[in-house]
């Protein structure tokens, strides 16, 4: 299976989406909105914003990989 480097990341405050590229060597923790500029953290239990708000998981969890 391949793995999927893209994401929508939607803000969990004003919903607005935006599609990134997600990186392969390290998680990402932080991530502004754009639109209401409200920083996202991960959920309690996911390792990384795109694992609680992304359309697709970061690679290593595509991988079935730990994360960070």
């Amino acid at each position: 299976m391949e793995t999927i480097l893209k994401s929508v990341l939607t803000c969990s405050n004003c919903g607005h989406s935006k599609q990134e590229e997600m990186p392969t060597d390290a998680c990402q923790f932080f991530y502004q909105c754009e639109q209401c500029k409200e920083v996202l953290r991960p959920k309690e239990g996911d390792c990384c914003v795109f694992c609680s708000f992304g359309s697709i998981p970061c690679p290593p969890i595509q991988e079935n990989k730990s994360c960070c």
